[in-house]
């Protein structure tokens, strides 16, 4: 199993959200999730430059940090369907801020990334 190289430093609140949201897909799982992409196919379309593997990944993470659900429904093949628990719910208005910075910023931001 992996091992961190650096200790985990959770002495504020922004260290603990880096912690939860680090990883590159989870915030626009959160909110496809939150759009109604339940299936991982689904949101595997949703998000087509991410591997299978690392969206499974980010899922599992996102479980476990309790912010998702994951339901298996017992057919052939299984069916799995993801839902944003309460505690989820709580950080889609977070979300829909950084995402109207973002689109309110992009023509600035792109120069500067691509600098």
């Amino acid at each position: 199993m992996y091992e961190k190289k650096i200790p985990l430093s959770l002495n504020c609140g922004l260290d603990l959200i880096a912690e939860v949201l680090y990883g590159k897909w989870k915030i626009r799982l959160l909110w496809f999730i939150n759009d109604g992409y339940k299936r991982p196919s689904e949101l595997q379309r949703k998000i087509p430059d991410a591997s299978r593997r690392v969206l499974n990944v980010q899922l599992n993470e996102l479980e476990a940090h309790e912010l998702i659900s994951k339901v298996i429904f017992p057919v052939a093949p299984p069916k799995v369907e993801y839902s944003l628990t309460e505690f989820g719910k709580t950080l889609i208005p977070v979300i829909s801020v950084l995402g109207a910075w973002g689109d309110e910023n992009q023509e600035r931001l792109r120069q500067l990334i691509l600098k």
